[in-house]
């Protein structure tokens, strides 16, 4: 049997429901930007750019973008102090 013919539907219920809301408010958030630092940084010291096929972060969406990244660095920072 092939999984991709026996697919199981698993927000079935109301509580993967929620699951699934609260990971997409986690992620929206942006909680989990302290990883996109560690990205750029890693980018810089090798010498290789990041490929993606967004274009490149301008304007607001830049400063929401390092907002949300220093935002979760002081999150990150009170939680191990």
């Amino acid at each position: 049997v092939n999984a991709s013919h026996c697919m199981i539907d698993f927000i079935n219920n109301y509580f993967a429901l929620f699951t699934l809301y609260t990971a997409m408010a986690v992620e929206f958030s942006g909680v989990m930007h302290s990883s996109y630092l560690i990205q750029n940084v890693l980018s810089m010291v090798s010498g290789k750019p990041i490929q993606s096929n967004e274009e490149p972060k301008s304007g607001f969406t830049f400063f929401f973008f390092w907002a949300r990244v220093l935002m979760s660095l002081a999150i990150l920072g009170f939680c191990l102090a």
